[in-house]
């Protein structure tokens, strides 16, 4: 009887791991449109010479995510509230006023003349790309806490 109960243990470990991976990878084409209103103001906004080549939403298994792809390749992730998550530009500034002023003016003040290629922000973390290719970790209060 023991037996049993493992081997229906493993195959419900199975069985969710199979679905918790095919929900994983759940992108959908999307019309601009349906984003998020803030997400569809910030483009407007911030990006407006921008050619939106490609709309998608993940439906993951407890929440949703938009990702947004101009023509350039630069592209930036939303929330399913539609603030930004991750903003990557190729060869342009990300747009000053999206990001922090508190890392703005440690990029200008300790790296002159370089630019914020990529912005992430995650719970309790900004982590930012500049030009010159180094990469940096802030905290929440926006204190350097890695640099690669």
């Amino acid at each position: 009887m023991k037996k049993y109960y493992q081997i229906a243990l493993v195959a419900l470990v199975c069985l969710f791991s199979f679905q918790v991976t095919a929900c994983a990878d759940n992108d959908k084409p999307i019309d601009f449109t349906q984003l998020p209103t803030a997400a569809q103001q910030l483009v407007k906004k911030y990006f407006p010479t921008q050619k939106v080549a490609a709309t998608t939403v993940e439906s993951g298994l407890l929440q949703k995510s938009y990702d947004v792809v101009f023509a350039s390749t630069d592209k930036i992730e939303f929330d399913s509230k539609g603030n930004w998550t991750e903003i990557s530009c190729r060869k342009s500034a990300v747009p000053t006023a999206l990001v922090p002023a508190a890392i703005t003016n440690y990029v200008k003040n300790t790296y002159e003349g370089s630019t914020i290629l990529s912005i992430e922000k995650e719970r309790n973390e900004y982590e930012i790309h500049l030009a010159n290719g180094l990469e940096i970790t802030f905290n929440s209060k926006f204190q350097v806490i890695d640099i690669d």
